[in-house]
């Protein structure tokens, strides 16, 4: 999963940046309103978090932005707690609204609560009826077998299990695991579609040839 951090605080930048990137989550992070529109306009993104005290326009102005431009889940972090202030950013169209300082737990909780809501699903967990992953854990089970995955084993396969049935290509695929800065490695998706598949069986994740790869749609 791919998300857009807009914090102009370096401090904070970094150590959420970091939290993220620790639990598989591509992670870009900007320190501007303008930057963070280009990205918006070159990237796709799964989730922002964004922080309202930006240098160079007001969050909320820009929240406004953004929701003119698409319906991306979007929570607010910000220190900014008058009861005021968080009804307007909801009302604006943020998805959830965090106040610092917050336990990094309760962000990467919230991140998860959001995109269950934004997928229609009430349930924790991903599943197309024949492997279930659990987000907070990473725990893959499938039959009777079950394990923690690593951390980009669990982003190939979150990417897979939230639109099961759908081919994704290897772009697409890198896209959800690596971030910027973040070297590609040289076939790194066919490596763990390989460990993934000695773990779950060979036919857990199809290759399409010459289009990328799936999981079975739900059963």
């Amino acid at each position: 999963m791919r998300l857009l951090l807009i914090e102009d605080d370096a401090m904070i930048g970094e150590a959420v940046r970091e939290v993220l990137r620790d639990v598989a989550y591509a992670a870009d992070w900007v320190q501007d309103g303008e930057t963070a529109l280009a990205c918006l306009e070159a990237q796709s993104y799964d989730l922002i978090l964004l922080d309202l005290g930006l240098p160079d326009m007001d969050g909320m102005e820009l929240l406004k932005k953004v929701r003119i431009r698409s319906d991306i889940p979007l929570i607010v972090l910000t220190a900014r707690d008058a009861v005021e202030e968080r009804i307007r950013g909801l009302d604006l169209g943020a998805d959830d609204y965090l106040i610092k300082p917050f336990e990094t737990g309760e962000l990467l909780a919230r991140i998860r609560a959001v995109c269950r809501r934004r997928g229609g699903s009430g349930s924790p967990l991903l599943s197309n009826g024949r492997i279930t992953l659990n987000p907070a854990t990473h725990e893959a089970v499938c039959g009777e077998v079950s394990c923690v995955l690593s951390a980009r084993e669990f982003a190939l396969l979150q990417a897979l299990l939230v639109t099961p049935g759908r081919i994704l290509s290897r772009s697409e695929l890198e896209n959800k695991i690596y971030g910027w800065n973040e070297e590609v490695e040289s076939n790194a998706v066919e490596f763990l579609i390989h460990s993934l598949r000695r773990k779950f069986g060979a036919d857990l994740i199809k290759n399409i040839r010459g289009v990328g790869w799936m999981v079975a749609g739900t059963s």
